[in-house]
């Protein structure tokens, strides 16, 4: 349960979170960023900054893109999943040809791959509000909108204040 909580579900992640990274530059992204954690910043290190609750929460931001099509933030929405699942399989192929050591540790893997995949394809929103990427998908395809989302949350978005 620990390496799950501390090792697997990070990386799953940001390998969730590269797929957005890799494919908004493909379109033209300014100043991306991949978040991993919530709380307060612990450092930063080229495209990512880690916070202290690392295992908790993760996401991509940029600025904007350069091409703003209903495509290509389709095409964006649809990455994280799509990283996420080619992981998995190839992963479950190579448990399945006795390629890797450590079947336990890589079964896991391959589960909380699928959650992230499973719970990102689903159309819905989350109890904060905030749309999954399967629902953003959704509105694009069949409202021609992306779904709108301000994110409030004191743990994830903590602000430096003046010491007295």
């Amino acid at each position: 349960m620990v390496i799950s909580l501390f090792f697997i579900l990070p990386i799953v992640s940001i390998i969730r979170e590269i797929g957005y990274l890799i494919t908004s530059k493909i379109f033209g992204a300014k100043k991306s960023k991949i978040t991993i954690g919530s709380g307060p910043k612990l450092f930063h290190l080229s495209v990512f900054e880690v916070r202290k609750y690392y295992f908790a929460y993760s996401w991509c931001s940029y600025d904007s893109l350069r091409n703003e099509s209903k495509l290509a933030h389709i095409i964006i929405y649809a990455s994280p999943i799509l990283s996420n699942l080619l992981i998995a399989l190839l992963i479950n192929g190579l448990l399945a040809y006795e390629l890797l050591g450590l079947p336990n540790f890589w079964n896991k893997f391959v589960f909380y791959s699928f959650y992230f995949v499973l719970f990102d394809a689903l159309p819905i929103y989350y109890p904060d509000g905030q749309p999954s990427n399967g629902r953003v998908i959704y509105n694009l395809l069949r409202y021609g909108r992306k779904s709108d989302f301000e994110r409030n949350d004191p743990q994830i978005d903590i602000k430096k204040t003046d010491k007295k």
